[in-house]
């Protein structure tokens, strides 16, 4: 991938805010975040006493700040300050702007409900499923796709309780259920359906996420079963499982003659149907 690949520019109340990949994650310019959100007429100037009041504070906000660099109006990659989007939201709350109030009233509104869902989960399950109807889901692929989130969550759970200590170890078993359940891994998967940081369960239709479930059910239920622990032999579950369902698979791909595993977006597809319709 070339370096102007990974650059891009994002659109924030008609602003150009730019961005680029660093560490896997997408960081953005805070000198553009300061043109946004500010009346000023240098925002770089402002940028930088904004960046000397905070250091002076001893804010941490500076403290994750990176110098990476950007594509410039005359054409040069120069370097700029950027944060990633945790720290862009804790800078909004530091710039005293009338065009920043209603990002921070957002932000104040989202906190409020992550303390609601903490104190009832099912106000979560409920967000979600919402968030997938407005994206345009069918209620019958959202109800697979809920069902799996929560087969997902228990077999993560078993994962912790048994041996599995971050989420290095978790990638690790999860590409084993999917090499043995699709004959790719997850990054594999998502490269052939397209994909860059989407979620890729969110792109798979009915019998992708059905597959996926058998693998991840049968897993969980082999841990307790043989009540496993270690990494080793988690992994070893985890092949067995992806197996158990990569088989139903490979009987149905005979019986309909076709691929179960797809380059397609189930979402497009979804909407490509609509249209023509």
């Amino acid at each position: 991938m070339s370096e102007l690949q990974t650059h891009q520019i994002a659109l924030f109340k008609g602003n150009a805010i730019r961005k680029t990949l660093f560490n896997k994650e997408w960081w953005f310019s805070i000198v553009d975040i300061c043109e946004a959100l500010t009346d000023s007429s240098d925002p770089g100037a402002y940028w930088r006493k904004l960046k000397q009041r905070l250091t002076e504070e001893g804010s941490e906000v500076v403290t994750f700040c990176h110098g990476l660099k950007l594509l410039a109006p005359d054409g040069k990659m120069r370097e700029t300050d950027c944060a990633n989007t945790e720290d862009i939201f804790r800078l909004v709350q530091s710039i005293p702007s009338p065009k920043a109030e209603p990002l921070k009233r957002w932000l104040a509104k989202v906190g409020y409900e992550r303390v609601q869902e903490i104190e009832n989960p099912e106000l979560a399950t409920k967000r979600t499923r919402l968030l997938y109807k407005l994206k345009g889901y069918p209620e019958d692929w959202i109800e697979k796709r809920m069902r799996g989130i929560a087969i997902r969550e228990e077999l993560t759970d078993e994962w912790q309780k048994r041996g599995a200590a971050d989420e290095r170890d978790y990638e690790i078993l999860t590409a084993e259920i999917s090499k043995a359940t699709f004959g790719v891994t997850p990054s594999q998967y998502k490269k052939l359906k397209g994909l860059k940081r989407e979620n890729l369960r969110d792109h798979m239709d009915d019998f992708e996420l059905i597959f996926t479930m058998l693998g991840e059910r049968s897993t969980a239920e082999i841990h307790r079963a043989e009540n496993t622990l270690g990494l080793p032999k988690l992994k070893t579950d985890a092949r067995a499982g992806g197996t158990i369902a990569g088989g139903a698979r490979k009987q149905l791909e005979q019986r309909l003659k076709r691929s179960v595993v797809s380059k397609n977006n189930f979402l497009q597809n979804t909407n490509r149907k609509k249209l023509k319709g």
